[in-house]
C-alpha cells in the first residue's frame, strides 16, 4: 500500500469525501513525507464544521468523529529538556 493509499483510507475519504484528488500528495509533501502527521492534519481540516444542509435536509455534524480519529495520530513531545 502506498503512502497516498494509506492516508486515503485513514482519513475515511471513501466514506466522507472532502479533499480533491491531489490534496493528499500536497499534504504529504507539506509534512515532509510523514504519513501520520499528514493524516493528523487532514483529519483536523476535515473536522471543521462538516454539517450539510440541502433543501431543508440537515446531516449531523461529524467534526467530533474526525477529531477523535485525528487524536490517534497526534505527535506528542515526550523528550527531556536539558537545563542550564
Amino acid at each position: 500500500m502506498t503512502d497516498v493509499e494509506r492516508v486515503y483510507k485513514e482519513i475515511r475519504e471513501e466514506q466522507a469525501p472532502y479533499f480533491e484528488d491531489d490534496d493528499i500528495e500536497y499534504y504529504l509533501d507539506k509534512n515532509n513525507g510523514d504519513v501520520e502527521a499528514t493524516i493528523y492534519e487532514m483529519l483536523i481540516i476535515k473536522s471543521e464544521d462538516s454539517s450539510v444542509e440541502v433543501s431543508g435536509l440537515i446531516t449531523g455534524d461529524t467534526s467530533g468523529y474526525f477529531k477523535r480519529l485525528a487524536s490517534r495520530y497526534k505527535h506528542f513531545n515526550s523528550g527531556t529538556l536539558i537545563g542550564g
